[in-house]
Formats: structure tokens, sequence, C-alpha cells
């Protein structure tokens, strides 16, 4: 589709719509982290091992699922469309809310969490139709104007989580969840407009391994793990946060507000950051923003582990943000710069699911280190794992963290 027949198209209405529908999906699918882990204790009566092993699981499978997955759901959307998949995405996961809700025991949670990774990509899927369907001139404004919906979905949802499962419970937050992503799927039903060409492939073409048209296929695979372990040292918290919160708050309080709010932290930290580290890359090189970052994580994620207090967890949670502004953005930054343009999409897939096996190993050592020592060996090892990747991007990629010159 040419740039004329786009700009006389709906996609400023799309914009305005998918903007809605990815700030509430942002919400709906960050909102239930900061308590799923104490609404899996209220499903037995578990030791102290037993519940960080279930936290873990139950947080990991979904994205054990969508690191298998998405990859297919990608193929599909490039022969089905993208509004289909939309559909499928929000529908499928509001009915995973609603069984959430209603789950009586671990293994009826890990089901549900198992059949919640199976539908996602929803907000991946509403940035790939506003680009498709939005003139080339306005492209970079309106994806950036998309990103935001989400990332401030993603920022709102564990505050506003928190305040559902203090004022309604747990449980019925599941359904309020989930009434939420129906709004969504009705409204991408309805009100989503796309003009869909399905890609038309050669059969007659040679066939080529994607690496095989990479210069430097080493770095690549080098900068995907980091992505990955990157999340691994984030997604390790996720499950035992609200424990560690719990047991510092001596088990009165308000604990799943608090838990809502220390979780958005490092969202409202990334925000402010990421454009300054960007600038400062785009200046400076994207090597000294990796050396910085890499460090200052290891830096804020030591302490956590021995902190005593609410306020102090609370402030370095805030600088944990700080580092993933850089960290995430300059990896994307480099395999864009060192990937052909005609595999770009491929790649980043891959980055994609790389992040969700990050997300899956995270929530696995996280749970499992919890039990077996305690929370605090959690952070520790978080900072112990990305001062690993740091000297293996050092010793690996020297002159990578050598560059000065524009990312």
């Amino acid at each position: 589709m040419d740039d004329a027949t786009r700009a006389k198209g709906p996609w400023k209405r799309n914009l305005y719509v998918l903007w809605f529908c990815t700030f509430v999906a942002g919400i709906a699918f960050s909102e239930i982290m900061p308590f799923l882990s104490l609404y899996v204790g209220e499903m037995g009566d578990f030791s102290k091992q037993q519940l960080t092993f279930w936290s873990g699981a139950i947080y990991a499978v979904t994205f054990l699922i969508t690191a298998i997955v998405s990859p297919l759901w990608g193929n599909l959307a490039d022969r089905t469309g993208r509004k289909v998949m939309l559909i499928r995405a929000s529908l499928g996961i509001a009915v995973a809310m609603l069984l959430m809700g209603l789950s009586t025991n671990v293994w009826e949670l890990f089901a549900c969490r198992f059949f919640q990774g199976f539908f996602s990509g929803y907000i991946p899927n509403a940035q790939a139709l506003v680009a498709s369907q939005t003139p080339r001139k306005n492209a970079g404004v309106a994806l950036g104007t998309l990103v935001t919906g989400s990332t401030s979905g993603m920022l709102f949802g564990p505050i506003v989580g928190g305040f559902l499962a203090q004022v309604f419970s747990i449980r019925n937050t599941f359904f309020i969840t989930a009434g939420l992503l129906t709004v969504v799927c009705l409204m991408s039903a309805f009100m989503v407009q796309e003009s869909f060409i399905p890609i038309q492939k050669n059969p007659d073409a040679p066939k080529q391994r994607l690496l095989d048209k990479i210069a430097d296929p080493k770095l690549i695979i080098i900068l995907l793990c980091s992505t990955m372990i990157v999340q691994t040292g984030n997604a390790s918290i996720s499950p035992i946060i609200s424990l560690y919160i719990k047991e510092l708050m001596h088990n009165h309080g308000a604990i799943t507000v608090v838990a809502g709010v220390i979780a958005a932290l490092p969202g409202i930290s990334n925000i402010l950051a990421a454009p300054r580290l960007g600038r400062y890359g785009d200046k400076h090189g994207s090597g000294r923003v990796l050396i910085g970052c890499y460090l200052f994580a290891v830096v804020v994620y030591f302490p956590q582990g021995f902190i005593g207090s609410i306020l102090g967890l609370g402030i370095l949670r805030l600088l944990v943000g700080v580092s993933d502004a850089g960290l995430f953005p300059t990896i994307q930054t480099l395999l864009t710069k060192n990937t052909p343009p005609e595999v770009t999409s491929a790649i980043f897939s891959w980055n994609q699911s790389f992040q969700a096996l990050g997300n899956m190993f995270g929530a696995l050592i996280g749970g499992a280190l919890a039990g077996w020592f305690d929370y605090n060996v959690v952070f520790i090892s978080t900072a112990m794992l990305l001062l690993i990747n740091f000297l293996v991007l050092r010793f690996a990629e020297p002159q990578l963290l050598a560059r000065t010159d524009r990312a």
C-alpha cells in the first residue's frame, strides 16, 4: 500500500483508538504482578520454599509459552493481518484472567498462566498495524505516540492493581482486569480498520539462514543473550518482591498498595532517564552507556538484599530503572546498527523471544533461590549475573564497549 492510499485511510483514528487500547492493555497486563505471589499464598498452606517455587513457576510459564509462540503468531499475522491478532490476543487473555479469578488451587492458576502466554502479543501487533497503515512521513511520530500508551499503562498498572486488590480483594481484581480486556477486544474489533495485503513469498527463491545474512553473527548472538540476561535479572525479583515487602512490613499494613508503588518505581525513572541516556549515547558512543549502566546496575542491585526499610528499597528500585533505561535501548540500537535492513524485523522478533526467555529464567531462578536461601540472595545473585554479562561483553567483544562513535 503506497503513501497516498495510507494518507486517505483512517490511520489517525486507528492511532487514537489503539493508543487507548494499549494503555488499558498495559494496565491489565501489569496490574496483577505485584500481588501474584500473594494470591498463590492464599491457595494453600505452603512453606516458604513451596511458596517461592510456585510463585516463580506460575510467573515463568507465561513467558516460556510467549517465547515459543511469538514467531508463529508473527508468521500468521503476515497472512491474516494484525487486526485478527489484536482480537485474538485481547479476547484470549481476558478469558485467561477470568479463569485466574475462578482458580482455587495452584495447578489451576498455573494452567491459566500457560493459557495466557499462548495468547500473548497484543501490543506488538498494535504497533505493527499502526506502522503498516500510517504514511511513512508520519510513521515515527505515530509509533512514538503509540509507545507512550503501553508504557504509561505498564507504569500505572502495578499502582492501580495494588489499590484494586486492597479495596476489592485480589480475586476480584482478576475479574476487573478481564472486563478491561473485553473492552479492548470490542474496540479493536469494531473501531480499528485495516487495509491488509498479505505478504507474497517467492517459492523459487533460494533459502538462506538468518545468521548467514549478517556480517558479525557472533555479535548479534551476544547482544541477544545480553537482552535475556538483563531481563533475567529484572524478572528474578518479580515473583518475590511482594513477599519481601510483606516481610519488611512485618505482615501489617496495605501490602498490595506498597508493592504496587515499588513495582512501578523503575518504570518512572526509566521514562525520565531513557531520552537523556539515548542522547548521551548518540553523542559519546553506546559503549560508554553500556559500561556505565552495567556497573550502575550492579551497584544498585547488591544493597537491595541488605536493606531494612521500605523507603530504602523504594529508592534503590527507582535507581534500577535508570540502569534499564540505558541497557535495553542501547542493546536494541546496537542490534539495529549491526543488522541488515532486510532481516531487522526477524532479529527483533528473536530479541522479543530472548526477552521472554529472560522473564521465564528469572522467575524460576528467583523463586528457587528465595526458597533455598532467602530473599536477599536473589538481589545479590542478580548483581553478580549482570557483572558476569558485563565481563563477557568486555572480553568477547572489546571493540563494542570501546566505541565512541554514534550508535
